[in-house]
């Protein structure tokens, strides 16, 4: 019985990496086509790409698939691993049957058609040369939605690919809660003495802000032998295996805000990314928990960590020689207050960390109205400017800055945002934890030493892959259920130093 029972698993095993080969072949593609790929390339790109993920899908819904699942699930004798790989692999098959390879091919072969559209866009500055490209693919997600079936509203299905069991009547009480609760904050601070982010714009030359980014990344825990990282358009994180996982930032250099804290951000993701199992190769339990539980990891480096002033006591005199002539004048207390500015703002990778979150819940909402029909393309960049205008009281002054600024929908990623939103909420109430559980570890973090907290990650979130849900990781960890206060919490105790209130 046992030696029938690790036959079957190994021919399980098998054949989810082959499927996984053929989907990092095509991230390996799709890595190029976003860094280095010249423009002439594009239509073959998206051939190649709609290949492999149709062979990949047609191999994870075949009939020998769902018979290897259908056995395994009679089996007696799977380990605890090998119980979660299968239970979970037979709940992606069971979603994956329902979308057909000719589905699978034309959705790829679009997402490669809309990227590119996206960046001839960006290049114009001219929302109307994606807009086409945009139509197809909320066509085609609002059939992927009906394809894979929901209760209440179609955008719940689509959540369900990056936050499993989100849903909108979950997510309205999440972005009201934000609606009620920033406010006030915001009005405290508003009235206090404001603080200047002018020593961010001067000139920073970029061949220094890199060297810069790569020794914050080294020092993180950023393993360069099994990673790297390169410049996009946007950037993003991507990884074939946790020895090789890829980062991107960009470069401005009138702005030093625009490139270090997006490298820390995505140095969270690959560090994410390298500690999960490499023997869990192409299985559940060699992938994220979830979109959210990825999220908390790069806005826990990010934020809690990269805009701390524990950070900055160790890494300010460090950049002072970088930049010397910009910094030699400006006080770390000046430094550490110019990058936690609290101000609205028109780009979401650049806001601070209570504004942030109304760029979120704008694209929700944009998301939701475009999913259900009752906001069309044509008027997605006067809806945008609308909103940008109704809770943050800005206008952007173009379509960069404005409804080009984020790749996401050219990827066909929605129900992606709200996650950067609950990520948040995570990586306070885990860090929360990290503090109790790591002896002195703000001191530990004044001396350049992130180790321990890394290695407190990579036991308490990136081992367990998929073993848990989200909700179920959390409890693990922390002892509760998500609890929003642990971010507001976080963000007052932050902002009444900085801001001198109470």
């Amino acid at each position: 019985m046992q030696d029938n029972n690790d036959q079957l698993y190994t021919e399980y095993v098998a054949l989810q990496q082959k499927a996984a080969d053929l989907n990092n072949a095509s991230a390996v593609l799709g890595w190029d086509q976003e860094v280095y790929m010249p423009p002439k390339g594009a239509y073959f790109r998206g051939r190649q790409l709609a290949t492999l993920a149709t062979q990949a899908h047609e191999l994870l819904t075949s009939e020998k698939y769902e018979n290897l699942l259908r056995g395994l699930m009679r089996l007696e004798g799977l380990s605890d691993t090998e119980k979660h790989n299968v239970r979970l692999g037979n709940e992606d098959f069971q979603k994956n049957k329902k979308l057909s390879p000719a589905f699978v091919d034309e959705l790829s072969r679009l997402t490669s058609e809309s990227f590119n559209a996206w960046v001839e866009a960006r290049k114009k500055n001219d929302y109307s040369l994606f807009a086409p490209s945009l139509s197809k693919m909320i066509a085609i997600k609002r059939k992927q939605a009906d394809m894979y079936g929901y209760k209440d509203h179609p955008y719940d299905a689509l959540l369900d690919e990056y936050e499993k069991g989100a849903t909108v009547a979950m997510l309205d009480l999440v972005f009201k809660k934000i609606r009620e609760d920033f406010p006030v904050l915001l009005d405290k601070i508003k009235a206090a003495p404001q603080v200047s982010n002018d020593c961010f714009h001067q000139h920073f030359s970029a061949t220094n802000q890199w060297d810069f980014s790569i020794s914050v990344l080294t020092r993180m825990g950023f393993d360069f032998d099994a990673g790297r990282q390169d410049y996009s358009e946007h950037p993003f994180t991507t990884s074939f295996a946790p020895s090789d996982v890829r980062i991107t930032t960009r470069v401005e250099e009138s702005n030093f805000a625009s490139m270090l804290w997006s490298s820390i951000h995505e140095g969270g993701h690959a560090l994410y990314e390298q500690g999960l199992p490499e023997g869990q190769y192409g299985l559940p339990l060699g992938a994220a928990a979830s979109l959210s539980i990825h999220e908390s990891q790069s806005r826990l480096w990010e934020n809690c960590i990269g805009r701390g002033i524990d950070f900055w006591k160790f890494f300010y005199p460090r950049l002072q020689k970088y930049f010397p002539r910009q910094l030699e004048a400006v006080t770390l207390d000046t430094f550490y207050k110019a990058m936690n500015l609290v101000s609205p703002s028109l780009i979401r990778t650049e806001a601070d960390e209570i504004t942030y979150h109304f760029h979120v819940m704008i694209r929700y909402e944009i998301e939701k109205a475009l999913i259900e029909g009752s906001l069309q393309p044509a008027d997605l960049r006067d809806k945008w400017n609308e909103l940008y205008w109704q809770y943050l009281g800005v206008k952007p002054k173009n379509d960069v800055t404005g409804v080009l600024q984020d790749v996401h929908w050219s990827h066909g990623s929605f129900g992606y945002f709200p996650t950067y939103t609950l990520g948040s909420f995570y990586a306070a109430q885990f860090y929360s934890q990290a503090k109790k559980e790591i002896t002195d570890l703000p001191h530990q973090v004044t001396k350049g030493t992130l180790d321990p907290l890394l290695k407190w990650l990579r036991d308490k979130v990136h081992q367990h892959g998929r073993r848990y849900t989200s909700e179920e990781l959390c409890q693990k960890i922390t002892g509760q259920k998500l609890d929003p206060a642990y971010f507001m919490r976080y963000l007052n105790e932050k902002y009444a130093g900085i801001y001198g209130i109470k």
